[in-house]
């Protein structure tokens, strides 16, 4: 099993987790011989780490062959809140420090019945600004954060959400090719910068949070005024500080 170099050890705590790490990812009850030989360990060297387990109600032992099977506990504990409830607790001071940095409000999304659902919004510390409130749905195809979302899909899943946009079924063979270039081209560069189709005079600069693989897949972006970009932004500094904040909040929820 290959080890992460870390700041500080904690022996105990690994051997924990490595036994729910791998109970976890072989599926089957092991006993404690076949647990220690899997996370190279002795099997002294794990006993009192699963009676400790054991008594927390983490991992249950069966009553005849004496094997140990993780326990509903890990499923109870991470259904208490929601993930994008804990995604936008981690997300607040990241956006926040984005906001402060570029004076400009920005905000997150995720895909809920096929449309684009802003989460969670941080407002600009300038007087004036864009705001996008909380719990607006926004078509997919339609916005710069939306293609970024069907940018992370396989080509199964993007034809299936596709299927139901009203925007999609009505473009002709031009607009539908101008689509699935930016899809590419976004899937390419990792994110997204245009005009917006909704709003005149706006301009959209989106990156993705997580990724293909994880369950958890979000957007963030910073809209602005486009003549902003003009006169006092570089589309280039904003995007590096969403890159900068993209790493933050991944590393928050364990993706980096």
């Amino acid at each position: 099993m290959n080890k992460k170099p870390v700041k500080y050890n904690a022996p105990a705590l690994d051997k924990g987790l490595d036994i729910i790490e791998y109970l976890s990812k072989e599926g089957i009850p092991l006993s404690q011989i076949e647990i220690a030989q899997g996370i190279d360990r002795t099997p002294s060297e794990i006993y009192r780490m699963l009676v400790c387990l054991e008594e927390r109600g983490y991992v249950i032992r069966g009553a005849n062959a004496g094997k140990y099977r993780l326990s509903l506990k890990m499923y109870s504990l991470s259904h208490r809140h929601t993930p994008f409830d804990e995604l936008k607790r981690v997300a607040h001071y990241p956006m926040q420090d984005l906001s402060e940095r570029t004076r400009q409000s920005c905000h997150l999304s995720i895909v809920n019945k096929n449309q684009l659902l802003i989460i969670y919004q941080m407002r600009s510390p300038s007087a004036v600004s864009l705001s996008i409130e909380e719990g607006t749905h926004f078509p997919l195809t339609m916005t710069t954060s939306g293609r970024v979302h069907l940018s992370l899909l396989n080509q199964s899943d993007l034809k299936e959400a596709l299927s139901k946009d009203t925007y999609y079924s009505k473009w002709n063979a031009s607009e539908k090719q101008e689509f699935f270039e930016s899809i590419t081209e976004i899937a390419k560069n990792g994110y997204r910068s245009s005009k917006s189709q909704l709003t005149s005079g706006v301009t959209d600069i989106a990156v993705p949070i997580g990724d293909k693989n994880s369950e958890l897949t979000a957007v963030l972006a910073v809209s602005v005024f486009s003549s902003s970009l003009k006169d006092h932004l570089s589309l280039e500094q904003i995007l590096l500080e969403l890159r900068q904040t993209q790493k933050k909040i991944n590393e928050l929820i364990g993706l980096e």
